[in-house]
């Protein structure tokens, strides 16, 4: 019993931190903190560190590998898409090309590090400075600003990028409650469907009455945050997307032939490739990947901010990596996952506000992030002397 406890202690650790931090912070800040609207500011201003860290999540994987460009790539294409819209180009062709930006920015890095296997830090530090230059000469180191409503609304800009209230509730946005209620069932099913079909295959599964409370405490940890949410201005359409994400990855990480390959090459390089799997086209898909996610992340930024400026996506790369690790990714690659990012992007999260209510000086900030990490990392390396 007290194995299973440890086990279950080393798993979530994490996850402890993060209620430990908000519970810190709560107390620090008299509750300020889990106000309705600091609440929607958390999942607003980080919208891209969850985007850009499940697409560094593929990465890590691959063998604790990382791209030092999306920062760069998230203003150039940033600046890509404000300058299409300044000339009167329809919003979902500036999208597309953004977004296509960032796959070709993708392929471009994956191609050196995956074929002519360039180091991916170096081909990646290239890429960083390059794309930063690249952005100032799109927008021609101006900031350009955005005011098409379309384009800010559905990507978490405008005034009005909230989903609607359909039902009209009296002070409180119904639709955002019923969301959540639908959400809660949603992972439920999906729970308890695939503990059924593990069980069907032979396969060892959780006790039932520990997979009960966590789908409790996790259902009720939603539905809270619903109720706040609702208590405000309702869904932000920036969590729409993130949550797409999410889903997505938890998916293909967990589900997929590409996310066993991902995990297979940062747990054994050599022996995957004697097993008849081209590790090329693994590392060529997770950096084309990363491209994509930076190509979104970039969307994000400029809708939120309602202009591209030169300077954006400073640090966004250190942002992401630090989420990664920070969740239970693992420094040496074929370890961690989707639920370990959003508590690692969480934990940040936090951290960044909670020290801003405090008026916490910006260089203290910095120092205490980097802190963070740095026990992440620690707390990783100690993990594999243990198992080795």
């Amino acid at each position: 019993m007290s194995v299973k406890v440890t086990d279950a202690l080393k798993k979530y650790t994490m996850a402890i931190a993060l209620v430990a931090i908000v519970i810190f912070f709560q107390v620090q800040t008299s509750g300020s903190i889990l106000l309705p609207q600091n609440i929607n500011n958390l999942i607003s201003q980080n919208a891209y560190v969850f985007v850009l860290a499940a697409g560094m999540l593929l990465c890590i994987l691959t063998g604790g590998n990382i791209d030092l460009a999306v920062g760069s790539v998230v203003c150039f294409v940033g600046g890509i898409g404000a300058v299409v819209m300044k000339a009167n180009i329809n919003e979902w062709v500036a999208v597309a090309m953004m977004l296509i930006g960032g796959l070709l920015v993708g392929a471009w890095q994956g191609f050196w590090i995956a074929y002519v296997k360039v180091p991916p830090f170096i081909a990646t530090l290239a890429g960083m400075y390059a794309f930063r230059g690249l952005a100032n000469v799109v927008m021609q180191g101006y900031a350009i600003g955005i005011s098409n409503t379309t384009f800010l609304n559905v990507f978490g800009g405008g005034a009005d990028c909230y989903i609607p209230d359909f039902f009209g509730g009296d002070g409180m946005n119904l639709t955002c409650m019923i969301v959540g209620v639908i959400a809660v069932v949603i992972y439920i099913v999906m729970v308890l469907r695939a503990r059924i079909a593990a069980k069907s295959k032979g396969y060892e599964v959780a006790p039932l009455a520990s997979e009960l409370i966590k789908m409790i405490i996790i259902s009720a940890l939603v539905l809270w945050v619903f109720y706040k949410l609702a208590n405000y201005k309702g869904i932000p359409t920036v969590l729409i997307w993130v949550a797409l994400v999410l889903m997505a990855y938890t998916y293909i990480t967990g589900n997929t032939r590409m996310g066993r390959y991902l995990y297979a090459v940062g747990g054994n390089e050599k022996a995957t490739n004697l097993s008849g799997i081209d590790s090329r086209k693994i590392y060529f898909f997770a950096y084309v990947n990363m491209g994509l996610m930076a190509g979104l992340a970039g969307i994000l930024t400029v809708a939120r901010a309602t202009m591209a400026q030169p300077t954006f996506g400073n640090l966004y790369e250190m942002d992401a990596i630090a989420a990664c690790f920070i969740g239970g990714a693992s420094a040496y690659g074929g370890e961690g996952n989707i639920f370990g990012v959003i508590v690692g992007a969480l934990i940040m999260g936090v951290i960044n506000q909670g020290m801003s209510i405090m008026g916490v000086n910006a260089n203290y900030q910095t120092v205490i992030k980097g802190l963070v990490v740095l026990i992440a990392i620690i707390f990783d390396v100690l993990s594999n002397k243990k198992k080795k």
